[in-house]
Formats: structure tokens, sequence, C-alpha cells
């Protein structure tokens, strides 16, 4: 029995980066044996047990091969008799596919020693294109470390461009899909995610509504940068740059589906796109079944965005509604992702992009406005039940009023 550190965990080190998964692969050992030592098993589907102190991962090496459509169309081997460099050779990118023992000798018979120096993502084997995922994964990791330079391969990048005029994108899972796109959206460049998406076909595969806006114009007195592709990618990069959780990620990529839809002649105008853009970003809220809060905040920031922006200009009672919309009284962190998201999309224009946003304090300070209205002395006058609700948004409109006339003064 042989064991070897693999995968992430080797590359990280030779990137000399914070290694926080470590994968382990076991080469001449049977199910038997593993049990034997106190390995705890894995499901039933790939031969895989925990540690019995660790709690890590250690894989038997095995060898696979595609016997049908999707995640589950693959038959594994695992048996002693399989080798580190059969193991090795199933996985997806040259610098994933190298190994080390315990003294740190190093087993890179695919070169990915080699592409990490010259920065490159390269597939290990035309069995890269048997499992589809992997065309998100390349994507993911452009995003993770672009800012080191990497590219990927031009071969790998047309084994990519194959899978996804294939069909095989479609027989991924909501919930493989999403993992890969969150993962990819929390990285220091997710503009990056989607480009390579982009360019190598999927993106109109797996977001048609966000490759839609990709040379669609908008007022360039607005946006500078005209495109609103351009503009969407400006906004995500925005939203990492200042740290935004995933929520507020997934809304800035989302927010401006509607002009997407917009006709030709109307072109660079987008008049109502907050509320055409509401069912496509609803169908892709369902299409990667995203948790609740993420489908929440998307739906909102792209209905009501622009009123973020206009927020000095509304009305105290446009101002109320909007409030009462997001239901600040009682869930104040998601008026602050929208506010969050509005500032992002402000500042993802080009050359705009380290201009103030007043408008993120005056809606705090209205936010803060409506809810200073106490309850209390609206019981002690008598009120209840739908009255009462009715003499609250009353004091919450004058309380609204006053504050929008103290900050014009």
């Amino acid at each position: 029995m042989r064991i070897y550190k693999v995968g992430g965990a080797v590359r990280d080190r030779l990137l000399g980066k914070p290694v926080t998964d470590i994968d382990w692969v076991v080469v001449g050992a049977t199910t038997e044996e593993m049990l034997a030592k106190g390995y705890r098993p894995v499901g039933a589907d790939f031969p895989v047990f925990l540690h019995p102190k660790s709690g890590e991962e250690y894989a038997l090496a095995r060898t696979e091969r595609k016997s049908g459509r999707g995640y589950g169309g693959f038959t594994f081997h695992a048996s002693p008799e399989v080798t580190l460099e059969e193991d090795l050779i199933r996985r997806d990118l040259t610098i994933n596919a190298m190994a080390e023992d315990d003294q740190q000798n190093l087993t890179d018979p695919y070169h990915g020693q080699r592409d990490l120096e010259a920065r490159v993502l390269r597939h290990v084997s035309p069995a890269f294109a048997e499992d589809p995922l992997r065309v998100l994964r390349v994507a993911r990791f452009s995003a993770r470390y672009a800012e080191l330079g990497f590219t990927v391969a031009p071969e790998t990048l047309e084994l990519m461009r194959q899978l996804s005029e294939s069909g095989e994108l479609e027989a991924l899972t909501a919930e493989r899909s999403w993992k890969e796109i969150s993962r990819a959206l929390l990285e220091d460049q997710p503009q990056v995610f989607i480009e390579v998406l982009r360019e190598c076909g999927a993106l109109k595969v797996l977001m048609p509504e966000v490759d839609a806006l990709f040379g669609v114009p908008q007022p360039e007195a607005h946006h500078p940068e005209i495109d609103t592709g351009v503009h969407t990618l400006s906004v995500l990069e925005q939203s990492a740059l200042h740290k935004q959780p995933l929520t507020v990620r997934w809304a800035c990529l989302l927010h401006d589906l509607g002009k997407g839809l917009t006709p030709k002649e109307d072109w660079p105008r987008h008049i109502a796109h907050e509320h055409t853009g509401l069912k496509l970003i609803k169908a892709v809220n369902e299409r990667f079944k995203a948790p609740k809060d993420c489908q929440e905040l998307a739906l909102l920031v792209g209905q009501y965005h622009t009123h973020g922006h206009r927020a000095l200009e509304l009305k105290p009672s446009t101002l109320l509604e909007l409030l009462q919309s997001f239901d600040v009284y009682r869930r104040p962190q998601r008026f602050e992702e929208f506010i969050a998201a509005c500032e992002m999309d402000a500042r993802g224009r080009k050359g705009l992009e380290q201009r103030s946003y007043p408008q993120a304090d005056y809606l705090r300070g209205a936010a803060n406005a409506a809810r200073s209205v106490a309850v209390q002395p609206l019981l002690e006058k008598g009120f209840k039940g739908p009255e009462l609700g009715e003499a609250i948004k009353r004091e919450r409109l004058k309380a609204l009023k006053a504050y929008k006339e103290a900050a014009s003064a």
C-alpha cells in the first residue's frame, strides 16, 4: 500500500498558495485492507474512505470509462493493480494530475509542473470530454488563477467548444452546475469565468440570457463602455473587488437581463427593462436552483436598481414603497445587499469605477427614518388591525417627508 497526496494540494503548494483541502490516493490496496485499518467507507459509488483520525478522504487508485450520458454515466474500476499514472490520467487538467509522496517527491507524468510554470490550463487526455462539468471547472480555474496570468490552452478551449456544441452540457444537473457557478463567482476575478464560458460557447447554452447582452448597446452618456455584456462583466468585477457576498454577485450578474429583450429599433434605450427582465431572472434562478436568498435578491435588484440610482429624486411615497418591498423592518440585511448591488452597478462603468455613490447613505438614512416610527403610541391611541397598518404607513410617510426635506436643506 502506497499513499500519495494528489490534485489541488500539490498544485497549490507548487504555486506557493495556501493548501486548504487535501486529497489522497491509495495505490496497491483493497477495500478489505482499508476497512481493516479502520478507514470508513463513503457512499457506494466510489472506492473512497475517511481516515480514522483526520477524517480526510482517501480514494483507491481507479480507472474510469464513459458508459452513458451525464454524471452517472461512468464505469469505475478500482484494484491493487491500478497504477498511480493510470489514476492521474483520468483527471481534468495537467496541473491537477500531479502527486507527491510523504517525502514530497513529485510524480508528474503529464507535465503539470511545466504547465504551472507556463501558466497554462491544459487537459490531460481526450477523456476530458467525457464529463461536461469540466467546461465549468476550467472556466472556474481561469477565474481563480487569472491574477497569475493563466490562460486556457487552445486545444483545451477547442475541446470545450466541442462539448458546448454536443448537447452534453444539458445533461448537467442543476446542483452540479450551481456548485461550480457559485464557487466561480466567489473567486477574485469572477468576470473571467463568464468570459471563458462565452469564448467556448458554453454561456450561450447555460445562460443564454446573459450571453444575449453582448453586442447590445446602451446610452454612452450613462455607459461609456456602451456594450451591456461588457458592463455586466465590469459590475461583476467590482463586486469582487469590494468583497461582496455571493447573493450580491449573483444579483450583479443578472441585474440587466431585460436589456437583452429590447427591440433593436429602440436601442440604445431600454425602457422598462427592469420589469421585462424579471421573467428571465426567474428562469435562470430556477434553472440552477439557486439558494432562496440569491433568488430573492436577484429579482429585487433587477426590479429596483434604477430606483436605487434615482434615490435622491424619489418622492417620499415611492421611497416608502421601495422600503416596504424589501421588508426593511424585519430584513435589514437584504436592503444593505441591494444598496451594495446598486453601488457595484454604478461603478461598473468605464472610467467611473472610483466615483462616489451618495445614494447609498441616503437610502440607509431613509430606512432608518422609516424604522424609527414607534408603534406603541399608535396602539395607545386605539388603532388596531388594518387601521393600525394604515396609521403606521402614514407616520412612516411623514418621517420620510421630514427626512427628504432635511437632506435637501
